[in-house]
């Protein structure tokens, strides 16, 4: 009698299924802490801003007795530079002595409306780029 061996390479459906099937677990878990680590870093541009408007603000209040009202008002007392690239991507309104928000335009990655806040009171950032919030 003779036999044939057949020589069998590769690997059978249900072995790629089950790799797909890891793969895809895996990325379950992996791709939204992949976003929250890009939109962290995205808001940390505004943050590190929001802490230079703040000191500004304060050296502000102590020159002129007044909190100031805009950006403008910091740029033209000396007490902030704001790159033009910083200011196509963020938008920032100042309801001092309280809080500080900044909220994204067009000009962001992240898309338009994305607001970040601070609380001089607490010195707590929230919204968007903060652990837990969009």
């Amino acid at each position: 009698m003779k036999k044939t061996a057949k020589n069998l390479n590769g690997f059978t459906m249900i072995e790629i299924m089950v790799v797909v099937v890891i793969i895809a677990i895996l990325a379950a878990f992996a791709v939204p802490i992949y976003i929250d680590y890009v939109e962290s870093a995205r808001a940390s541009e505004a943050k590190s801003v929001i802490s230079s408007v703040s000191n500004g603000a304060d050296m502000f209040y102590q020159t002129s007795g007044e909190w100031p009202t805009s950006i403008d008002d910091l740029e033209m007392a000396g007490q902030l530079d704001l790159k033009l690239a910083t200011k196509s991507k963020w938008q920032f309104e100042l309801q001092l002595p309280e809080l500080i928000n900044a909220t994204s335009t067009e000009e962001m990655a992240g898309g338009a409306g994305k607001t970040i806040s601070y609380n001089r009171q607490t010195g707590k950032y929230t919204g968007y780029g903060s652990p837990g919030e969009e």
